[in-house]
């Protein structure tokens, strides 16, 4: 699969699908007994990690690598979780959503058996998604949703330090900063009054989080410009966050970078389950 970032692809017929639920096994059995009745109507093999076969009482689990497609039953959160997953493996991810959001999402629930039947069939497009790389201490993390450095303290301002492709844009007092991908963009990145970024840029945006400033404004920067964000707050500590989860501490005088990596995640979508539709039944007010 060979696509470009943002364009679609047909998805050959597939014969073996991995499954990615929610988190807890309750709010997805019923749809995930519905997803093996779709399966073994068609032929098609299940793969369930480890983990999803413990969750739901499998015995011991399979090997995803070999799938074809990526189920996920579930919201938003199962889904990065899933493109985080299968991120630079070419396995396409598609969506049951089984959550309040579900923008990622291309199946309702209540649509499963029509929705599966017709991916299952190669009746998708696939969209490649760019991730992030984070790197400090000479550690490395990928995020496909979105990297943030907040403080360490609750209700404690920090000042941060940034540059972008190696020039030096000064320090901003703020909550924190937000860098976020195209799949990112309308999540963190949206709320604090960021750029939403239209699938298919192969960009990512830069948003503060309450600047204490009038000027401060987001930045849309394009592949192979990387961002860098220092602590130069003398007695406070910030925390950097990859996806929502903890990977490091910036201590006064640290920093860390972020950059588009070389690594893409496949999303799977219905052919009309457009960008611009989801946009519309998520954020647009009749």
């Amino acid at each position: 699969m060979s696509s470009k970032t943002g364009s679609t692809t047909p998805l050959p017929e597939v014969k073996r699908a991995a499954v990615i639920t929610h988190g807890h096994a309750e709010t997805s059995s019923h749809s995930l007994s519905r997803l093996r009745a779709v399966a073994e109507e068609r032929g098609i093999e299940l793969l369930l990690p480890d983990e999803e076969a413990a969750k739901h009482g499998d015995g011991g689990g399979d090997d995803v690598g070999a799938a074809d497609l990526a189920v996920v039953l579930g919201g938003d959160g199962t889904m990065l979780r899933a493109l985080r997953r299968f991120l630079g493996t070419g396995v396409p991810v598609v969506g049951v959503n089984l959550g309040r959001v579900g923008f990622l999402t291309a199946i309702e629930v209540d649509a499963l058996e029509d929705g599966l039947n017709r991916a299952f069939a190669g009746e998708l497009t696939l969209v490649e998604l760019p991730a992030l790389e984070v790197s400090t201490g000479g550690e490395r993390w990928p995020a496909v949703n979105d990297m943030v450095v907040a403080s360490a303290t609750i209700g404690r301002m920090i000042e941060l330090g940034w540059a972008i492709g190696g020039e030096d844009l000064g320090s901003q007092p703020c909550d924190g900063l937000i860098c976020s991908t195209p799949s990112g963009s309308t999540a963190y990145n949206l709320s604090n009054g960021g750029p939403v970024l239209v699938w298919g840029l192969d960009a990512m945006a830069i948003t503060f989080v309450a600047p204490h400033s009038l000027h401060a404004r987001p930045l849309v920067v394009p592949r192979g410009q990387a961002l860098m964000v220092a602590n130069r707050t003398p007695d406070v500590s910030a925390t950097v966050l990859a996806d929502g989860q903890q990977v490091h501490e910036l201590a006064p005088g640290d920093q860390v970078e972020v950059q588009l990596s070389e690594q893409r995640s496949l999303l799977a979508t219905l052919p009309e389950s457009t960008f611009f539709s989801r946009y519309r039944r998520t954020f647009v007010s009749e």
